[in-house]
């Protein structure tokens, strides 16, 4: 008898492939989506799952959307707009955590996860990092299917959420060293970019991934002189190609890169680490060498942070002072345009909540496709991730090998 489980993996996988009787085709039987989006109760989140305009389109469909009152105040959304879409507004938690789909940014307290009546569908973000065993435990208890948003993958292969979140904190970095660089925020009192006749502002960029190509457009976009560093050559030549123009791109090299932050303005920490912590790039002593009121915008902080000198701030009081640099560290910078980030959001699981109801629903969708199925993390109440099953040891089997018998 085979035990091997990659053996067995490999073999159900091929019988799955052998010829098969042909069968007729069957029209696809449409399902209404019942979907709640409770307010969000993490601290200082304050985007919305759905934008009023995409409730709109929901509804229009078929679909049926109970909102909690009060969830799209920080995006300065009303129960009146979302009403007028066509949602329900509840004023009890406990009423949206009883629909079929729960719809929400941040990833479930223990308490909502204890309202939820089970054999539901969860649609959040998975923070690998703060992810407590007590929750995932109870969301297998209840045979809930858990989806991550950001390892959900569109056609072209790509993370789309991760991706559209990087455009826009990669973005926003650069107009919050802008302000920073003021003299009313204490800054040296220049404006980030250049004019005629002045020395523009120099600005270091480390990593050139999506959070380092769009600071790098934004700082080119106004005028200042990047630097952009990374270990990985292809990464730099995606970003000069993606960009259209020759900038100054070096591997981490630690002298060239410290002499660089020596003459910065302004250094912009965009390292993102698969799994675990970001690796410390930028050491104190190199800190120490920084002129006086330059400013640091650490990106990477909610995986640790890529400087020596940072840590973990929050959006009322943002930055520190060490060394005599301004650090700004806060983990959650789309927060800070949360209505531009409710609306990005929106667009990617417009058609993905459309499309689910169109295969008949949420089951369906994970089977037949590829991309959204990556994001599954618990199935049924059997858990798919490998990387969550190690970390916390707990049973988990590979969601393609279920998605066999469905």
């Amino acid at each position: 008898m085979i035990t091997d489980p990659e053996i067995v993996k490999k073999l159900m996988l091929k019988g799955a492939l052998l010829p098969k009787e042909e069968m007729l085709e069957i029209a696809r039987k449409k399902g209404s989506l019942y979907i709640g989006i409770p307010k969000e109760t993490s601290f200082q989140e304050r985007r919305v799952a759905l934008v009023p305009e995409a409730v709109s389109l929901l509804v229009s469909n078929g679909h049926r959307v109970k909102i909690e009152t009060g969830s799209g105040e920080g995006s300065n959304f009303s129960d009146r707009e979302y009403s007028e879409a066509g949602a329900e507004i509840c004023y009890s938690t406990e009423e949206v955590f009883t629909c079929d789909i729960i719809f929400k940014v941040a990833p479930p307290s223990e308490a909502e996860v204890d309202m939820m009546k089970g054999n539901q569908t969860l649609i959040s973000a998975l923070q690998l990092s703060i992810q407590p065993k007590v929750i995932l435990q109870k969301l297998i208890e209840k045979k809930i299917t858990a989806i991550a948003w950001d390892y959900i993958r569109d056609e072209e292969g790509v993370f789309p959420v991760v991706r559209t979140m990087g455009e826009i904190a990669g973005t926003t970095s650069v107009l919050v060293a802008g302000e920073l660089l003021s003299s009313f925020s204490d800054g040296k009192g220049i404006m980030l970019g250049g004019i005629a006749g002045v020395t523009p502002t120099e600005v270091v960029v480390i990593g050139a991934g999506t959070v380092g190509e769009y600071a790098t457009r934004a700082a080119i976009g106004l005028g200042a002189y990047v630097k952009v560093f990374d270990n990985s050559l292809s990464r730099l030549r995606r970003l000069q190609n993606d960009i259209g123009q020759r900038i100054y791109t070096s591997v981490m090299n630690p002298k060239v890169l410290a002499k660089a932050i020596m003459r910065a303005d302004v250094v912009i920490g965009a390292i993102r680490a698969p799994y675990g912590r970001t690796p410390c790039i930028v050491t104190s002593e190199m800190v120490q060498q920084m002129k006086s009121g330059s400013v640091i915008v650490d990106v990477s902080i909610d995986q640790g942070g890529c400087f020596e000198t940072s840590r973990v701030t929050n959006h009322k009081e943002p930055t520190f002072v060490e060394h005599e640099v301004i650090h700004y560290c806060v983990p959650n910078i789309a927060s800070r345009v949360s209505r531009t980030a409710s609306f990005a959001l929106s667009n990617i699981f417009s058609p993905i909540l459309i499309e689910m109801g169109e295969q008949g629903g949420c089951k369906e969708l994970i089977k037949n496709d590829h991309g959204f199925r990556g994001g599954v993390y618990i199935y049924n109440g059997t858990l798919t991730s490998e990387v969550l099953g190690k970390v916390f040891d707990l049973k988990y089997k590979d969601i393609e090998l279920l998605i066999l018998g469905m």
